[in-house]
């Protein structure tokens, strides 16, 4: 699943005319909230019924699809010149090497900027369900509701996100959304009743997810030439792995500050959400921009020229 994230977001991108790279990378981060909708859906219908295990088996399903998709897909033209200038006997091993020797410090700037994403994504996602059903009473109908409302939310923030972002900036946008993500995050920490909940989860969760739509563009548009089928993966995953404590964090806060002998998960998800917020605002403040780069021109260029083009190229 790490893997076809990586390779997906590459070919996706490097497919694509560089003007329209905004809204498709908008487009396709939004697989998530869509199968977390399609996933709420048959949980309501299924779980009551036929157990979790269930579950599982329908999971694999739009696997099997996906590899039959794959068939008919073809590599793009960037990856073709790409193939053409790499030597035949080269290794992949090295080639990690060397992109961790090159590229060390934007390595580790984005897989803290990526942790950053996935601590705010997480962090309002992970135990959301939990804190509806624990501390706001919840029925599983309105837990179903509501998370369907809030990925909804999710699908049309990253696609809007994603698209604006092609004339804002990559930044600039990811920015404006964390803040605005943040200032509407006391609806949740602090609920008043249930419709605001549900209300403030759509919007949260439009600009959280409105902020990850533009993360394929730009992991790809930052990544070295001759490594953008290794860096925008490597980067992403690694710092899903550094957030992927989020709901563990969050169990141990909430149990820390209670509220009416309950765990306080909605004071618990705004803090740690709040700080992730304000590590992305940073990391991608302080990062570089290429909005405008031109893959298949890339693409000519070797492994032993790469590190050398990226350090001269205008980086907005």
């Amino acid at each position: 699943m790490g893997g076809e994230w990586g390779l997906g977001a590459a070919l996706a991108m490097e497919a694509l005319p560089p003007e329209t790279r905004g809204l498709f990378s908008g487009i396709l981060q939004q697989g998530y909230p869509t199968g977390y909708i399609i996933a709420a859906i048959f949980y309501y219908a299924v779980i009551m019924n036929l157990g979790w295990r269930a579950m599982f088996w329908i999971g694999s399903f739009p696997a099997l699809v996906v590899v039959f998709m794959r068939f008919f897909v073809p590599e793009s033209k960037a990856w073709e010149q790409t193939r053409e200038t790499r030597s035949a006997d080269h290794n992949m091993f090295q080639e990690v090497k060397k992109i961790f020797k090159d590229y060390w410090l934007r390595i580790i700037h984005t897989i803290l900027l990526m942790a950053g994403f996935g601590f705010t994504s997480h962090g309002t996602q992970d135990l959301f369900p939990t804190f509806l059903k624990t501390q706001l009473s919840f029925s599983p109908e309105e837990i179903t509701v509501t998370t369907i409302i809030a990925n909804i939310g999710s699908i049309i923030g990253g696609t809007t996100c994603g698209y604006l972002s092609q004339y804002l900036g990559r930044r600039k946008m990811v920015v404006a959304s964390m803040i605005l993500a943040g200032a509407f995050l006391p609806l949740i920490a602090i609920p008043i009743n249930k419709p605001l909940v549900t209300f403030g989860s759509f919007v949260v969760y439009f600009f959280v997810q409105g902020a990850f739509g533009v993360v394929p563009a730009h992991l790809n548009e930052l990544s070295p030439p001759a490594y953008r089928g290794t860096f925008p993966g490597l980067t992403y995953q690694l710092g899903t792995l550094i957030s992927s404590s989020s709901a563990q964090i969050e169990a141990l806060l909430g149990e820390a500050f209670p509220k009416n002998g309950l765990p306080n998960y909605g004071l618990t998800i705004a803090i740690l959400s709040a700080c992730a917020m304000v590590v992305v605002i940073v990391f991608m403040s302080t990062g570089g921009e290429m909005k405008h780069v031109n893959f298949i021109d890339e693409s000519e260029i070797s492994l032993e020229e790469s590190s050398e083009v990226v350090e001269t190229k205008n980086v907005q």
